[in-house]
């Protein structure tokens, strides 16, 4: 069955819809790319039903003055966004609670830096708002990192003003459907902007998982990246990556092992003591990419929590992304000035890939994707594996490849872009994910030695992996 079409709303018919709903009324602050939301409602008309005040403040000082000074510096970022709207609902609280009593009050905030004319700024920004769903009730925080694709200015603004609307209309009317939620964000602007890091938080959102948000965002196309970090919170790569060593490492987690486990360990250590690495700002980040959690070309969003639930537990902050190559991922991580950049994968895995690729594209393109891939601040780390019971071990070394690229792949070899890691623990290597699986489902308890202690209480303690299930059908 062909799949229908969304049919949504565009810009000037959802700002009008809020507009005539009297209890609907808020306030605008927006820096860097003019007043582009507030135009919006006040374009659709009855704006005076909607809007308490508009406000730009431009000027470093004047807004330093209002909001307060940022310790890095910076104004396009999350903290600034959050001093926005704690002063701006502040005030509305404080002005209007005893006048407007059955109101829905909000504050919208934009802080962005819009394309610039030699393009050394691409366009980029944080936006939010805070608002209630119900009179006198608590506040809640929809709060978006975007990248603005379009090549000016001009158009980057309308795009922020129609995002902005998009915004405000999903809070109110479309809080109930998650999915219908997020895609409603690029209602007429898809392929316009990235958003690439949401976050809904408050007391009437707390069955809403996060995690799920991050994920929906890279399914439905916003973004090709997203990150949450061990506390179940979504982040940005420029809060907490910017000019730091990173360390990727891609896998199932279906579920994590103590495999997966010395795979981080000793890859860590080694990049670690790589010449260009800062020890002290080494950072390591789990990545689970669309491709591996469909399972039998389904998605499956409970599996998807369990894994994360998994990573989370043991202590890793986790990028989601629709990265089947990792070119992509690096040209994502571009914008925050990674120093150095060591992506790790199993040698199964990178088997998989090579022959894939190779066999599927003779036509260079495979080649190219190398020569793409590998550049000085780069290195791949190959953990090593046994292709089955019995047979030799197989790492980055002895990994036989086609023909056509063997040349090609003996060069990243001997220039070291393609490394083995070093310092494993050979004794974990008879662990096969795939058996650790069967036997969680079966519930037999063989595959409780094979999972770290913390991922063998939360697998019992939850049910995850269809823990038992197997033997359940049986009885």
């Amino acid at each position: 069955m062909k799949k229908q079409k969304r049919h949504f709303l565009k810009a000037a018919q959802k700002a009008l819809d809020i507009n005539l709903n009297k209890k609907i009324y808020g306030s605008f602050a927006e820096i860097g790319a003019g007043q582009e939301v507030a135009r919006n409602f006040f374009q659709a008309g009855a704006a005076a039903g909607t809007i308490a005040k508009t406000m730009s403040a431009y000027d470093k000082t004047y807004s330093d003055a209002i909001y307060g000074v940022e310790d890095s510096g910076r104004y396009v970022c999350e903290s600034r966004l959050y001093k926005m709207l704690d002063h701006e609902y502040g005030l509305m609280d404080e002005r209007l609670t005893s006048k407007r009593p059955e109101s829905l009050f909000f504050a919208f905030a934009d802080t962005v830096a819009a394309i610039n004319y030699k393009r050394t700024i691409k366009g980029s920004g944080w936006m939010g708002i805070r608002f209630q769903l119900k009179p006198d009730g608590p506040t809640n925080d929809l709060i978006i990192h975007v990248k603005m694709n379009d090549g000016n200015s001009h158009l980057q603004q309308e795009a922020i003003g129609v995002l902005g609307v998009n915004m405000v209309y999903a809070c109110f009317k479309l809080n109930d459907d998650m999915h219908e939620f997020i895609q409603s964000l690029v209602d007429g602007i898809h392929g316009r902007v990235s958003i690439d890091m949401i976050r809904l938080e408050g007391p009437d959102f707390n069955d809403v998982d996060n995690r799920l948000l991050s994920l929906y965002i890279v399914k439905y196309g916003l973004t090709d990246v997203a990150i949450f970090n061990s506390n179940k919170r979504s982040i940005h790569a420029s809060e907490f990556l910017w000019k730091k060593d990173l360390m990727v490492v891609r896998g199932h987690y279906h579920p994590p092992t103590k495999v997966t486990m010395d795979a981080f360990s000793s890859s860590l250590k080694q990049f670690k003591r790589e010449k260009d690495v800062d020890e002290e700002r080494a950072y390591l980040v789990a990545e689970i990419t669309m491709e591996n959690l469909i399972v039998d070309g389904v998605l499956n969003f409970d599996d998807f929590l369990e894994r994360a639930d998994c990573l989370c537990e043991l202590g890793f902050d986790v990028i989601v992304s629709d990265c089947q190559n990792h070119q992509t991922l690096i040209n994502y991580l571009s914008d925050y000035n990674i120093g150095q950049l060591g992506l790790v994968i199993g040698v199964r895995e990178l088997s998989s890939i090579i022959e894939e690729k190779f066999f599927n594209n003779q036509d260079g393109r495979l080649l190219v994707a190398f020569g793409e891939l590998f550049n000085r601040n780069i290195k791949v780390y190959v953990y090593p594996a046994y292709f089955e019971k019995g047979g030799p071990l197989i790492n980055a070394k002895t990994l036989m490849v086609p023909d056509g690229i063997h040349f090609l792949y003996k060069h990243l070899i001997d220039a070291k872009q393609v490394v083995e890691i070093e310092g494993y623990d050979k004794s974990q290597l008879d662990i096969m994910p795939w058996e650790v699986l069967e036997s969680i489902e079966k519930g037999d308890k063989a595959w409780e030695d094979a999972v770290p202690e913390k991922i063998k209480n939360l697998i019992i303690k939850k049910g995850l992996f269809n823990y038992a299930q197997k033997s359940l059908d049986l009885a």
